[in-house]
């Protein structure tokens, strides 16, 4: 083999691990401190008006996925979304740690998804309902409203987007 061709080495670093769990329990703290001022502060669908006609702090829960789906769909759900987050968090760390193409956005993103996945799951695990609190709108057409969680989990898959987009052109 020639001296300047060398064999890519796919070993994670035990700092690549630090740092994605660093992330990830950093995501799953801030929403759960805001998701617990939400709570001890406002009652259940009281809303504190930011910007008129645009962007509200309110209380709210649900008990389904995104959107609210399966928010119906009976008394196992709760169980599904349990599991689906679990796969979901593991997935993610076994998917980045045996990648060969591991760049600082795949580590960032699947760690922002992971510890977004770990806030919701926690309100899922302690009240069988996810907190929201940011209501976006434009008068009268509302946005579902969401939580840091679900924000981690938005930009985190933006930035696996960008990195597959870099990798692959």
């Amino acid at each position: 083999m020639d001296k300047d061709i060398k064999e890519y080495d796919n070993k994670y670093t035990w700092k690549e691990i630090f740092i994605f769990w660093i992330i990830a329990g950093l995501i799953l703290f801030v929403d759960q401190i805001s998701k617990h001022f939400i709570i001890t502060h406002l009652g259940y669908r009281e809303q504190i008006v930011v910007i008129p006609g645009f962007f509200n702090i309110v209380h709210a829960t649900n008990t389904g996925g995104a959107f609210g789906i399966l928010a119906n769909a009976g008394k196992w759900k709760h169980l599904f979304f349990q599991i689906v987050s679990i796969a979901a968090i593991i997935g993610l760390f076994y998917f980045y740690i045996s990648s060969k193409n591991r760049t600082k956005l795949f580590l960032i993103g699947s760690a922002l998804i992971a510890g977004g996945a770990m806030g919701n799951l926690t309100d899922r695990i302690r009240f069988r309902a996810v907190t929201d609190f940011l209501d976006f709108h434009i008068k009268t057409y509302h946005w579902p409203a969401f939580n840091v969680a679900d924000s981690a989990i938005t930009i985190g898959a933006l930035l696996l987007i960008i990195h597959f987009f870099r990798i692959n052109p």
